[in-house]
């Protein structure tokens, strides 16, 4: 046997067979490390029988859709979102340098601010409207998300802060200094 002291003599230690220790009998038929092959059985069970079912995308055949609860909905409003967000952002950023131009009260202008936002989210509730009745009514279609209602309703936000824009006396002679240099 190797030196154990040395580390590179360290090694496995091979013990020889001992009587009555190693492997226990076995039963008759059996041999080591040969797996007995025989026919396959039949199945336990009898398969059930399938049964077509039509493609018509909703379910069965004359079943109304499945209503969607109320958080897929809000999440699906959610979707486009930012479109809004970044023209509110805009419109209310004119409406400030506007409002402040006038240097007057600001009743007048807050009362225009909160009336035009309300007017804003009538045209995304109509544009909502107009698309369930259109898109998934008349064509059977699914939305997946406001986008274009969003989009509508951005295209009226920078539209009014343009125009609040345009009547501010000093960035009106600010736009014609620029373009006509």
């Amino acid at each position: 046997m190797a030196d154990q002291t040395q580390p590179w003599a360290e090694r496995t230690v091979e013990v020889p067979p001992q009587a009555g220790v190693g492997v226990p009998p076995q039963r008759d038929g059996f041999r080591r490390g040969v797996a007995p092959v025989g026919e396959p059985r039949s199945p336990r069970t009898v398969p059930f029988p399938v049964v077509e079912q039509e493609p018509t995308g909703t379910g069965w055949p004359g079943e109304p859709a499945p209503r969607r609860p109320l958080s897929w909905r809000m999440a699906q409003w959610r979707r486009g979102g930012e479109w809004s967000a970044i023209a509110g952002l805009f419109a209310f950023v004119c409406w400030g340098i506007w409002a402040l131009s006038g240097q007057g009260d600001l009743s007048g202008p807050l009362l225009v601010l909160v009336l035009s936002m309300l007017v804003a989210v009538g045209l995304f509730a109509l544009s909502r409207f107009v698309g369930r009745v259109v898109l998934e009514r008349q064509f059977g279609r699914v939305r997946r998300s406001a986008r274009g209602a969003h989009l509508a309703t951005a295209v009226f936000l920078v539209g009014l802060g343009v125009a609040w824009l345009q009547q501010t006396e000093w960035v009106v002679s600010a736009w014609n200094w620029i373009s006509s240099n």
